[in-house]
């Protein structure tokens, strides 16, 4: 599988490269600012039908349209509120899509059926250049298998598909924010925050001038949309997560069965013989950029579980919350 060295723009030979690919009805494998995408040409229904072959992605699942920016709305969604202008010039390009009404000509596989799609403009300086030259929309989940860890460099894109499957991927480095997009839905009297992500679901609020409906599963917001399915974003291994106390309690009888364990500790230093610990991040915004790629690596460890100390309820760290409610196998109540 080739691989581009990790870059801010892309050479001629590069861009042709990918852009080759795409027109040809390929997948490439993409850098955005939120986690590396799986792209093929929106446009081409076979091309799209084999992101969702080389992921194991359910047909109904829509996916995310890419595009330069604002510019190209009107080419994908119709009826476009005013919201969704001021949204885009607030926050594109960056972590925030956009789902709106469909033009008639948006193929069946990009919306899984639906009359809405999702739309984004990503910030990655290699993607923009892509889509730049490219001139039409990249539909783009992310590149791993279904319900598996989202990628956040291109390593983890590689260890996902063969080269039979994906001949490309461009290496922009790991991604800045490390969690998925903010959706948002303006289809509807009231704008819906779908899934929390890389632009705050206060910073949005403060440019609406109002709140945001804040639905966290498919059949409360009655909509189908990326990453909103109860088991996503997994370890193989299993995760459990919890506080420090349920967590010590789930460890010592673990390690009495002879498991090997590891505790993503938040900030707690717990005292149990035989754990190994891996402290996490701080903040919230590096917690973000690392959880991911410390999934996929402790996941490859010869580990029985993870463990993961849950980090604080702050509205900074909602993003987080909600990707490790997901991911998680088994979550313990708090004692």
């Amino acid at each position: 599988m080739n691989s581009t060295a990790p870059t801010a723009n892309l050479t001629t030979a590069e861009l042709n490269t990918a852009l080759s690919l795409l027109r040809a009805g390929e997948l490439v494998g993409i850098p955005t600012e939120t986690v590396y995408g799986l792209a093929a040409d929106a446009s081409q229904s076979a091309a799209v039908a084999k992101i969702f072959a080389a992921k194991g992605r359910p047909a109904d699942h829509p996916v995310i349209v890419h595009i330069a920016g604002a510019e190209q709305l009107a080419a994908w969604a119709q009826n476009i509120p005013d919201e969704a202008y001021l949204l885009a010039e607030h926050f594109w390009p960056g972590p925030l899509t956009l789902i709106l009404e469909r033009q008639p000509h948006v193929s069946d596989s990009v919306t899984g059926g639906q009359n809405t799609v999702g739309l984004r403009a990503p910030a990655h300086p290699i993607t923009q250049q892509l889509l730049q030259h490219f001139g039409g929309g990249l539909a783009a989940p992310s590149a791993n298998q279904y319900g598996h860890v989202s990628p956040t460099t291109a390593a983890h894109v590689r260890s996902e598909f063969s080269q039979d499957v994906l001949q490309l991927v461009l290496d922009g480095g790991a991604c800045d924010v490390g969690v998925e997009s903010t959706i948002v839905s303006l289809v509807g009297e009231t704008p819906k925050l779908l899934r929390p992500g890389g632009v705050s679901r206060e910073a949005i609020e403060a440019v609406l001038g109002h709140d945001l409906e804040h639905h966290t599963n498919q059949h409360s917001a009655k909509q189908r949309v990326s990453g909103l399915l109860d088991s996503h974003y997994a370890p193989r291994t299993t995760l459990i997560t919890g506080n420090l106390a349920a967590l010590h309690h789930e460890a010592e009888q673990r390690l009495e069965k002879g498991q090997k364990l590891i505790l993503l500790n938040y900030q707690s230093i717990p005292n149990i013989p035989f754990l190994t610990l891996h402290p996490m991040p701080k903040s919230a915004d590096n917690y973000a950029k690392a959880i991911y790629a410390t999934l996929r690596q402790l996941d490859c460890a010869g580990f029985d579980a993870l463990l993961l100390e849950l980090p604080p309820t702050e509205t900074q760290w909602l993003a987080i919350h909600d990707r490790l409610s997901r991911a998680a196998h088994t979550k313990l109540k708090y004692v």
